[in-house]
């Protein structure tokens, strides 16, 4: 994979799981970031309700590459 490549850091949520969440955030991010050549999981925390997860967040580096 010869060329540039910039990283940003994204959450993705989902009320399922850390799976659903990571697929939520590289699903949304490749709406408006072009060429999305990875991720990397970075932290995974969830919310807490009534004693129950209510939620589950995932923090993502996803890389892409730079247009020439």
């Amino acid at each position: 994979m010869p060329g540039i490549y910039k990283m940003t850091e994204i959450v993705g949520t989902s009320n399922k799981s850390f799976a659903d969440a990571a697929q939520q955030a590289v699903k949304r991010a490749s709406k408006t970031i072009r060429d999305l050549k990875w991720f990397e999981v970075t932290d995974m925390r969830g919310l807490i309700k009534e004693g129950q997860v209510a939620e589950f967040q995932v923090t993502l580096k996803i890389g892409f590459h730079l247009e020439d």
